[in-house]
């Protein structure tokens, strides 16, 4: 059995594919996210419970978990740059798939919360201050802004940055929607406004936060990504000069930005198998971006794709 990893052609595609040296950027923008977050957090908290606010605190609990969120990212971008060891020899890459699904569960009890206390709410309006309800919302957009600005630029690399971005969002239009619901009351006087905002606020977390859970259970019962389409890749390889025939074809997710294939390949002449194998690994690398194979020639002898689809 061959196992190979690509060769780079340049330094930008070391640096493209490299997820030690996208981790480095992740956790300085998670560290400034984090900063920025917790000290608006206790903010809002005091501004919520001295304007009577569901929304704003409704927005504030959304926030907490943005903490627990970027913590737990922060943790897992440390853990996955951890060196590979003989009894975990492919590192810890995975530990921020697992923080991505704690933080996806975490934001589902979070809106159940949300749902109950608005609901009481309804049923028994609260008197709230809606001028500093509307200040401290408006500054809380702001923060949210930014940090939403500073993850969005590695969202693609990383589905724990992803998921940690989708709090930071949801916590946007909650922001938005306390302001919205200060106007309104400050306006008409409609007290009932501050919990059905809270209801809105809670259905868009949970939206997010399923979409997060999805994709990290994928990854965690190594489903093919979505972005791969695993029977165009086999006719891929079957066109390939030398391949007879492809079986037990599997590509799965490590961690984000990083998918693995591995394959038996049945060649036509057993004497060409470096070439052939040479051939599929510049195919993989360049049409689909698939840099760490484990690929397995085969001449046809130990009928092994009787064995395996």
């Amino acid at each position: 059995m061959a196992t190979n990893h690509y060769p780079k052609k340049n330094s930008q595609i070391l640096t493209r594919h490299n997820p030690s040296h996208s981790q480095t950027k992740n956790q300085k923008s998670l560290t400034i996210v984090l900063g920025l977050t917790t000290t608006f957090f206790l903010v809002e908290l005091f501004g919520a419970f001295w304007t009577h606010s569901l929304a704003l605190l409704s927005d504030a609990i959304h926030m907490l978990s943005d903490i627990g969120a970027l913590g737990l990212a922060l943790f897992a971008a440390w853990a996955a740059s951890k060196p590979a060891r003989a009894n975990k020899t492919f590192g810890y890459y995975r530990a921020e798939v697992l923080a991505a699904f704690f933080n996806s569960a975490l934001l589902l009890i979070i809106a159940i919360t949300i749902f109950r206390e608005a609901y009481t709410r309804i049923h028994s309006p609260i008197v709230i201050k809606t001028i500093p309800m509307l200040i401290i919302a408006t500054i809380g957009l702001a923060i949210n802004l930014v940090g939403a600005f500073i993850l969005s630029q590695h969202q693609n690399e990383n589905i724990n940055i992803r998921g940690a971005l989708i709090h930071v969002l949801g916590d946007t239009l909650g922001s938005l929607g306390a302001i919205t619901a200060g106007l309104v009351i400050w306006i008409k006087g409609w007290l009932w406004f501050d919990p059905l905002i809270s209801f809105l606020i809670g259905a868009i977390i949970i939206f997010n936060a399923l979409r997060i859970l999805w994709d990290t259970v994928n990854i965690l019962m190594q489903g093919a990504p979505r972005h791969i389409n695993l029977e165009q890749i086999r006719r891929s390889m079957l066109q390939v000069e030398g391949v007879k025939e492809i079986c037990d074809l599997h590509i799965w997710t490590l961690t984000s930005h990083l998918d693995m294939l591995s394959a038996h390949v049945i060649v036509n002449n057993i004497h060409q198998s470096m070439e052939v194998l040479k051939d599929l690994q510049k195919l993989l690398q360049e049409n689909y971006g698939l840099e760490h194979v484990t690929i397995q020639i085969e001449d046809g002898s130990t009928e092994i794709c009787k064995t395996f689809v």
